[in-house]
């Protein structure tokens, strides 16, 4: 325990790096996912934009890459992320393949809740004239938001969990500081204080996602 308390600004540290880390890919992540998955939805055969050749090709790329595991996933992009962001390792590098990564998860979750969307709604907005895109922004979209905000919950606390390989390309946060500093030194007191903040916030950004959830849904 004393050994914890002499790590105290650096547990904080690696505290922040995880919320940065994550925060980040999220964003990012998020952000392309939910355009694949959008685009996975509006081409399929007999949708929106029907598109076979489009749609293929992108289920294609996201079935190719959604099975690798994350830590073969690191090595793979590594080179990628050094000619985009300069550099292969570090947060910011596991930010990159983080947010690839979950960039295809995201796609296929966005997808599956929107195909959930009653044709019938879909329908009566062509019938009044709406277009493609304002169907897609003001109907199918709103209409998914609550399974959307679970979906993106889940696979935040995914995120979580997997930026626990930081360490892995010289990166930091709680996973890391609880294998260095815990793990390997023989300090469980550090592994089982890492440990629960992990738990608190992952506890905490499921109970804000089911709330928002709840809330969207009982427009």
């Amino acid at each position: 325990m004393d050994r914890l308390f002499e790590l105290g600004s650096e547990f904080w540290v690696a505290a922040a790096e995880t919320l940065y880390m994550v925060a980040a890919t999220l964003v990012i992540g998020g952000f392309f996912g939910l355009l694949l998955g959008v685009v996975l939805y509006s081409t399929r055969p007999g949708s929106l934009l029907s598109n076979r050749a489009v749609f293929n090709i992108v289920n294609v790329v996201i079935n190719f890459f959604r099975p690798i595991p994350f830590i073969i996933f690191i090595a793979a992009v590594q080179p990628f992320a050094r000619y985009v962001i300069g550099t292969g390792i570090g947060n910011d590098a596991l930010i990159f393949s983080l947010s690839i990564a979950s960039s295809f998860a995201i796609a296929r979750i966005v997808e599956q809740n929107l195909v959930t969307v009653s044709p019938g709604v879909v329908e009566a907005a062509k019938a009044m004239g709406a277009g493609p895109l304002r169907i897609l922004r003001t109907v199918v979209i709103p209409e998914a938001l609550g399974p959307l905000i679970l979906g993106y919950t889940f696979v935040l606390v995914a995120i979580v969990d997997m930026t626990a390989m930081a360490g892995f390309i010289g990166g930091g946060g709680l996973g890391n500081f609880a294998l260095v500093y815990g793990y390997r030194q023989y300090e469980p007191a550090i592994t089982w204080a890492a440990l629960l903040i992990i738990v608190i916030f992952v506890q905490s950004l499921q109970f804000l996602g089911n709330w928002l959830a709840r809330k969207v849904m009982r427009r």
